[in-house]
């Protein structure tokens, strides 16, 4: 499926007046997009090359906090520029916006026009072509789970985050007269995502009261990683457009499930045969995805940042929640970080079911092709499937359970160093470290409610 504009049907929408807007973004290191809205006819006539932005785009918090610590950009070096570069290949309608189209761009150092190591869709650029070199072309999926309010953003912002209202008042998972009520939102988010080139199968009720999940059929990494990030932007504009408010926060309270962000991954050959599947071995798993599994598994601890970058993404690490916690494999199992899908199958797969809905997919499917990758190059022995209820299962290894611990297995990893480079990881690391500074520092609701009489 590409519904992609190609630049002279472009020009031509916007010589007819149907399109006369362009949004050139470029993704930040929280898997938002940043940019600016062009008049279409300047952007044809000056931009489509290259634009420019302030290079503290890939070096703010969620706040656009500008944070001392980072190597490549703050205040002493005076926060110069980033080239953005508009990749015209994703050039696409966004027809849920009035005459508006969309590109994504690469960022590029503004002196020597190389590509900024640390923006995240380089990161992922480096290891897809790590892949290519092998001759090997990486089929991923990604699940979006998040929550809709009865409330605007406006309005919970104004009442301050209190008394939030799901938009519906049960579990509604996979539950056909309560999603008919949601209808409102989640019927333009799928036929306007799908209009816009992002290939769409379905939405349903999650297993929480005002829980959704979208899925997307997969596609190549870069792509997936652009239909996630296009979608989640589209899901927030959207849900804006009906009055209410939607949420990839992982964990909005502690008596709810948590909303994650599962990572399907495969491997295939540049002919279109799966590299994952051998019919004559048990599960259908062959080597190469045994492997490739089996770094999956051993650095888990390493790449969990990218998996859960902020506080409350580690919230959602329970028992009995559908949040897995141990760094073993399982056939069909979801309590397991990792579970074989589609068994004796060419649809065989490996889930990652650890990311919550507040990941970057370009990092996290970067560090997850990273980890496989090195699976394959030492020959990884894969142990075998874990069996029953794995939240029970003592001997087994768990991932970092806050971000304190997850921020040193990043920093110490040699694996994703020599994958990502020293530059990458100390630049995520320094955000790993600014996130446990600033919650370091506040007092929160709960501790004045917990000591204010009783300590």
């Amino acid at each position: 499926m590409d519904k992609n504009l190609t630049f002279e049907a472009f020009k031509s929408a916007v010589s007819n007046g149907s399109i006369d807007t362009v949004l050139a973004c470029l993704v930040d290191m929280q898997g938002r997009l940043m940019g600016k809205r062009f008049h279409a006819q300047n952007f044809i006539d000056h931009s489509a090359h290259e634009t420019h932005c302030c290079n503290y785009l890939l070096a703010t918090d969620l706040e656009m906090a500008t944070p001392e610590g980072y190597a490549a950009s703050s205040w002493s070096q005076g926060y110069g520029d980033y080239i953005m570069q508009p990749d015209l290949d994703t050039l696409r309608l966004v027809p849920w916006l009035e005459g508006t189209a969309m590109v994504l761009c690469d960022v590029l150092d503004h002196h020597t026009h190389k590509p900024v190591p640390h923006s995240p869709r380089a990161v992922l650029k480096r290891q897809i072509d790590r892949l290519a070199a092998a001759g090997i072309v990486a089929q991923t999926a990604t699940e979006l789970e998040f929550f809709l309010f009865e409330k605007s953003f406006e309005q919970i912002r104004k009442e301050g985050f209190q008394d939030l209202t799901p938009i519906s008042g049960y579990n509604e998972d996979y539950h056909i007269l309560q999603t008919t009520k949601e209808e409102h939102v989640m019927r333009p988010l799928r036929n306007h995502l799908f209009a816009a080139g992002v290939p769409v199968e379905n939405s349903k009720g999650e297993a929480e009261a005002g829980q959704e999940e979208l899925n997307i059929r997969y596609a190549p990494a870069l792509d997936c990683a652009e239909h996630h990030t296009i979608a989640k932007h589209a899901t927030k504009e959207i849900a804006w457009q009906q009055g209410h408010a939607a949420t990839f926060l992982p964990k909005w309270h502690h008596t709810r499930v948590g909303s994650s962000s599962h990572v399907h991954q495969s491997l295939w050959s540049t002919d279109g045969e799966s590299l994952f599947y051998d019919k004559d071995a048990d599960l259908g798993m062959s080597q190469t995805m045994q492997h490739y599994v089996a770094g999956l598994i051993k650095y888990a601890p390493d790449y969990t940042y990218f998996l859960a970058p902020y506080i409350n993404s580690y919230k959602r690490f329970a028992k009995g929640t559908f949040a897995p916690t141990k760094t073993v494999w399982s056939v069909d199992n979801r309590t397991a970080g990792f579970r074989l899908c589609g068994a004796d199958t060419k649809a065989v797969r490996i889930e990652c079911r650890i990311g919550g809905s507040d990941l970057n997919p370009y990092l996290a499917i970067a560090a997850l092709l990273a980890a496989g990758l090195k699976g394959l190059e030492d020959k990884l022995e894969l142990p075998a499937p874990t069996r029953g209820d794995v939240y029970e299962s003592a001997d087994v290894t768990e991932i970092p359970r806050t971000l304190r611990a997850a921020t040193n297995t990043l920093q110490a990893s040699d694996m994703l160093r020599a994958a990502m480079g020293d530059e990458v990881i100390d630049h995520y690391t320094r955000a790993a470290t600014w996130e446990q500074e600033e919650y370091d520092r506040v007092v929160t609701d709960y501790e004045i409610a917990r000591g204010f009489e009783k300590a």
